[in-house]
């Protein structure tokens, strides 16, 4: 459908594109990701010839449309694009923004537009807005429209130029789930984006694109989980993997608490996951460490996609002291409730919290849906010595039973 052939594309100061080539088969969904700068949006620009390429060719439907004899408008109509920004027309109601492009452009009669419009209202779940104004609508619903004026042509590929990245982190389910939909009707597809879940699940294909060019390609599952070169395996690592440190009491809470959401939300956490990433940093080193321990506090949040775990390490100061001694029992309570529960599966996935210190000490958390049961294995090496906790499945987490080991 779509054929690249060497395209390069040259500005003054920077080469982002550099004898790029690849085919596009119909029907392709295709997430492009990688590192900013390494020329993701400048090639979906290029495929529709916004940007003029520097040099190559781009076949598509067998017409090189870099040849200058093209009618680009024509091709345009059967190729379209979806920004970062929505570029609605403010004076036009929601309908007549989808209309537009079909009778402008189409040359359609306004009552076949105007149903045309109706069915993409309802396609992108925005029948009830037809007749307001964009400043009426929020982000998300904005890109909704934006959307489905893009499909008033009957384009046959969508160009997603990282459509949520505008948007407010509470927005950006409602327009993926649109994309989702619209990813299922057969319609080719590439998607900028640095949603990485989302990237993972709406895609056949994935684009990891680095050094002026698509540097590896592969199903989802290669490139999230086995990625074959080194530049793609040191991003895969580096977007799963969150570090920083907290040097005294004094830090920036609020700055602490972003990065954390950050890393949630690039790693399209659920909204439980999230409150327990953000409830087991707030309990252990806010309530608990970093009043009773001197000197720097490390934290390492480490997330496998392909086990789905959560990895928590925190390393801290010279002296011995176990976060289970200390004297606040609600933020105890707390951490011991955390917990995930997977229904699909006997046991869930394990969440680890590791305190490094002179000793190592760590907690495997298990729910196990057939007796709905949770299970905490709590062990103590510099101590020797392993703590099975059993706890009934309710709000108040009462110890059933306690085993000491003897442990080395």
């Amino acid at each position: 459908m779509i054929k690249i052939n060497k395209l390069t594309k040259s500005y003054p100061s920077v080469t982002p594109l550099k004898n790029a080539s690849v085919t596009i088969n119909k029907g392709d969904v295709i997430s492009v990701i990688g590192p900013s700068g390494t020329g993701k949006s400048t090639l979906l620009r290029c495929i529709n010839l916004l940007e003029n390429p520097t040099e190559g060719q781009i076949i598509f439907n067998d017409i090189d449309i870099t040849d200058k004899k093209v009618d680009i408008s024509k091709i345009r109509l059967k190729m379209g694009m979806v920004f970062q920004s929505f570029n609605l027309f403010e004076n036009l109601t929601v309908i007549e923004n989808i209309m537009f492009p079909r009778i402008k452009l189409l040359k359609k009669s306004r009552q076949e537009a105007y149903d045309k419009a109706i069915e993409l209202l309802k396609t992108v779940g925005l029948l009830d807005k037809a007749l307001s104004y964009p400043s009426e609508l929020s982000g998300g619903q904005k890109q909704r429209v934006a959307i489905a004026r893009t499909l008033s042509t009957d384009p046959e590929v969508i160009l997603f130029d990282e459509p949520t990245s505008a948007l407010d982190p509470t927005m950006v389910e409602e327009v993926q789930m649109v994309i989702s939909r619209l990813a299922k009707t057969g319609v080719t597809m590439l998607i900028v984006t640095h949603e990485m879940n989302f990237a993972k699940e709406v895609a056949n294909r994935v684009f990891y694109m680095d050094q002026g060019g698509i540097y590896e390609q592969g199903t989802p599952e290669e490139i999230f989980n086995s990625p074959k070169k080194p530049l793609t395996q040191k991003f895969m690592k580096k977007i799963k993997n969150l570090v920083f440190s907290i040097e005294d009491k004094n830090f920036d809470f609020g700055s602490v608490v972003t990065k954390i959401e950050q890393y949630c939300f690039k790693n399209h956490f659920s909204n439980k996951l999230r409150f327990k990433m953000h409830s087991i940093f707030d309990e252990l080193v806010n309530s608990i460490l970093v009043k009773e321990c001197d000197g720097p506090i490390s934290y390492n949040i480490d997330y496998s996609v392909k086990n789905e775990t959560v990895n928590i390490e925190v390393k801290y100061g010279n002296e011995i002291f176990n976060p289970l001694d200390s004297k606040n029992e609600l933020a105890i309570i707390i951490i011991q409730k955390l917990k995930k529960k997977n229904i699909k599966t006997k046991l869930h996935s394990k969440l680890i919290v590791n305190f490094i210190n002179n000793y190592l000490f760590f907690v495997k958390v298990w729910y196990s849906t057939t007796n709905g049961k949770i299970r905490l294995d709590i062990y103590f090496y510099r101590f020797s010595i392993t703590c099975i906790i059993f706890l009934s499945n309710n709000d108040r987490c009462n110890i059933r039973r306690v085993i000491p080991i003897s442990f080395r």
